[in-house]
């Protein structure tokens, strides 16, 4: 394989390449973005330039061809010509937009009860371009102090929107206290409250946060805010979505916002059983669905409604006693917040593990015995996980045994698993916009 030496601009990159059929693909590692002359040799002293590409999210694949006496490739930043920094070079949007402002959705989830679950303010509803701007935002690692991570670092499509590991890790290397919590359906959840502890009034102050978090990403808007105006592309993305090519940190908020509202889920099995009454599902499945709708297991109770979210209330579902982590506690003060957590929405349940917010379960099958056998007597346990309540004066009951049989159990897990909806998360309009091969 011929020599392939890098040359290291302002910032550092990191070349790295393989054989293919006809020649080499080079890969480089760029945070800082740059653009590169791609160059070849004979003697390694003297180098032919050939084309100029650029680095747009970190990561750019140029493909070349060995052929005559060509020995050694390059990538050199310092003899770079100019590059087109258009939205048309930087992403891979479709000639039409997408259609994120008004999906398609099955009858039962146009019901008034769901339609009163969105949490979308009348100042900011989801626009075809606001949603584009804000899947490119979702997925730059320009929003992270060392452009290394983005949004969809630790909410990542294929697992509904989550992250596979217990902690995500942020832009430094070091691990979150939180798992991060699944995407799918974010627009319906009544409280409009957002984070574990719901300390974020809505989503547009939500997304944010993460932004600015020493942990996370690290970033200031102020920075934020001269990377952005500073790319080309944007300068289009932003004037699509709000009319001029001003960048400010209230339009990053709404269209990052929009985007998270606009991944619905609406096409999984149980969608799809709905209009023929689970005929679709297994035996299995439908004893598990009944179980988790009725008596035996009470589940509607705190994911209730075609949504599977909970309404107007919050829970302790009485993980251990103390807790740890405090919840809503944390961020009051109050003895009696403690262990209150956001309820999520069960759609793509199946592929956000692990579970909790600490993500102490690794699998579904731990979450159904936790529900079963497990739950914790703890001062603010809520109702819906207690024994009915005696006489008056009685103290409060212990907690419930829903006392299911292994079968039980299993039909329970396999009724959670229609709820995936993989149509979703292999969506395009949801995924990586940003161009890594070369043109």
């Amino acid at each position: 394989m011929a020599e392939v030496p890098v040359q290291v601009a302002a910032e550092t990159a990191v070349l790295q390449a393989s054989p293919t059929a006809t020649g080499l693909m080079l890969q480089i590692q760029d945070p800082g973005n740059h653009a590169w002359m791609l160059q070849s040799s004979t003697t390694g002293t003297s180098w032919t330039n050939h084309t100029t590409y650029r680095v747009f999210n970190g990561r750019l694949d140029i493909p070349v061809t060995r052929n005559g006496p060509v020995r050694m490739f390059r990538l050199n930043s310092d003899v770079a010509g100019t590059v087109s920094s258009s939205a048309a070079a930087a992403l891979t949007l479709p000639a039409s937009p997408y259609n994120y402002a008004n999906p398609s959705l099955p009858l039962h989830l146009t019901t008034p009860q769901i339609l009163g679950q969105i949490n979308t303010p009348a100042a900011n509803p989801i626009t075809n371009a606001g949603a584009t701007l804000g899947r490119a935002l979702f997925y730059d690692k320009r929003l992270s102090a060392n452009q290394t991570v983005s949004c969809a670092s630790c909410h990542q499509a294929e697992h509904g929107f989550s992250d596979p590991r217990q902690f995500s890790i942020g832009f430094d290397g070091r691990a979150t206290d939180r798992n991060s919590m699944g995407l799918t359906n974010a627009r319906y959840y009544l409280r409009e409250n957002f984070f574990w502890d719901e300390r974020a009034a809505t989503l547009e102050e939500q997304v944010l946060l993460p932004i600015q978090n020493e942990l996370e990403m690290g970033m200031s808007l102020s920075l934020l805010i001269t990377r952005l105006s500073a790319e080309p592309f944007y300068t289009e993305l932003f004037t699509a979505a709000f009319g001029s090519p001003a960048i400010d940190s209230n339009r990053i908020s709404r269209a990052l916002a929009q985007f998270v509202r606009s991944i619905i889920s609406g096409n999984s099995k149980y969608d799809q059983g709905v209009p023929v009454n689970f005929a679709n599902f297994t035996a299995s499945e439908n004893r598990g669905r009944q179980i988790f709708q009725g008596q035996a297991g009470g589940c509607a109770a705190c994911h209730g409604s075609d949504n599977f979210v909970p309404g107007p209330a919050i829970f302790n579902n009485g993980l251990e006693n103390p807790y740890i982590d405090k919840g809503v506690g944390r961020v009051t003060g109050l003895a009696q917040d403690e262990g209150f957590f956001k309820v999520n929405s069960l759609r793509n349940i199946a592929l956000t593990a692990p579970y909790m917010h600490d993500g102490r379960f690794a699998t579904l099958e731990q979450v159904v015995e936790f529900y079963n056998s497990g739950v914790v007597n703890h001062p603010n346990l809520s109702p819906q996980l207690r024994l009915p309540p005696g006489p008056p004066g009685s103290p409060p009951p212990p907690p419930r045994r829903l006392n299911l049989s292994a079968a039980q159990k299993a039909d329970l897990v396999a009724f959670l698993k229609t709820l995936t909806d993989t149509s979703l998360t292999t969506d395009p309009k949801f995924s990586d916009p940003f161009r890594y091969g070369a043109q």
